[in-house]
């Protein structure tokens, strides 16, 4: 899956995953799948939740709005990544959302950062400058819930 963004040996993220791709999740090693994505967004897969279980993986979505992120709904989205089988394959619409997620949860587990974290976002392949809003709601998430402080 040329879209997968590996974060680290437990998490990786992607955009919207076809049917061929959710089943190549299975085969690839993965144990979860945790979708951020939100049932009214276009292109949502309406049965990905079936297609996921069949393929004998656990699934999770919890519709996380780009510009709705608010610390409980990150909380929750943390909890869910903590708890989830590893490895997880964390997606939403273009990677961005999942991103975001995925590197909250690794700061505040491992206390890096907000700098350390958008550097190893940009070395992933992620321009957090091109959501400033989202890049604005980590730094502070980060801020506030990382070991370090």
């Amino acid at each position: 899956m040329e879209s997968v963004k590996k974060i680290n040996d437990e998490l990786s993220v992607a955009g919207q995953l076809n049917p061929e791709q959710l089943q190549q999740a299975a085969t690839q090693g993965y144990k979860s799948i945790l979708n951020l994505r939100s049932p009214e967004e276009e292109g949502f897969v309406k049965d990905e939740q079936k297609q996921i279980e069949a393929a004998k993986l656990q699934y999770v979505n919890i519709p996380v709005k780009p510009d709705g992120m608010t610390e409980e709904l990150t909380d929750k989205v943390l909890e869910q990544i903590d708890r989830l089988p590893k490895p997880l394959l964390i997606h939403c619409a273009s990677s961005m959302r999942a991103g975001a997620m995925a590197f909250m949860n690794v700061a505040t587990r491992q206390g890096m950062t907000s700098e350390q974290v958008f550097e190893k976002a940009a070395e992933a392949g992620f321009d957090c400058n091109a959501q400033p809003q989202m890049k604005q709601f980590l730094e502070s998430y980060i801020s506030k819930h990382s070991k370090t402080t």
